[in-house]
């Protein structure tokens, strides 16, 4: 399920302090004491209606974590525009090295990961092995007769990754801003994913001025 580590927040109070710019005739000084002032600023400006402009010093705040999840969640992360993957695990690299009792969450049968141990076992077979011919039947029938080891390993690759289950948990540390966690809060807060999506909404809540910005409710 979702896990998030190693929150680190940057450039809050600056980003407080560039709330007020629009009002300014010079760059402002970087003070406790223009921060304090800001903050009331701030504030107001997260009362405003969402998308009025008002509240663009959010996404000054830079906000990074290490993030483990299912792959099923990858698409719905992937809607929000400013959430940039810095680096990431890889299926591709090293999923035939992966414990799979220990990569795939509570919801992956045991069934599943038999049959998945089953494939990387044939294609390890071919690896070692020193044959130049096979076939492979597909599920709509068809009859794939691959030449060679490497057309071999890739036909067996692609049944391995085809079946590979959506619960198998990768991670990656990911960076993004207050102004979009605001919205992911409030779209996802009561989330059918009610686990992956709530371990979210909690990082959220925890994050300096959350309550005060309006990034999570009351």
């Amino acid at each position: 399920m979702l896990e998030i580590k190693n929150v680190k927040v940057y450039d809050l109070e600056e980003s407080v302090i560039a709330c007020r710019n629009a009002m300014r005739l010079e760059m402002p000084e970087y003070t406790e004491e223009e921060f304090k002032e800001s903050l009331k600023r701030a504030i107001t400006l997260c009362k405003t209606p969402n998308g009025s402009g008002h509240q663009t010093f959010l996404s000054g705040i830079r906000v990074s974590f290490d993030l483990k999840y299912p792959c099923y969640i990858s698409p719905e992360l992937q809607r929000y525009h400013w959430i940039d993957i810095v680096t990431s695990s890889s299926k591709m690299h090293k999923l035939l090295q992966m414990n799979l009792d220990m990569a795939c969450n509570k919801y992956v049968s045991q069934a599943t990961i038999a049959q998945m141990r089953s494939l990387i076992d044939d294609y390890n077979q071919i690896l070692n092995n020193e044959s130049e011919y096979g076939i492979f039947y597909l599920r709509n029938g068809e009859e794939i007769h691959a030449r060679g080891k490497k057309d071999m390993l890739y036909h067996k690759w692609m049944q391995i990754i085809s079946n590979c289950p959506h619960g198998l948990e990768l991670f990656m540390r990911v960076s993004t801003n207050y102004l979009q966690l605001k919205t992911i809060y409030h779209q996802r807060k009561y989330h059918k994913l009610r686990d992956d999506w709530g371990a979210m909404c909690a990082m959220i809540e925890n994050l300096p001025y959350a309550k005060d910005f309006g990034l999570c409710c009351e």
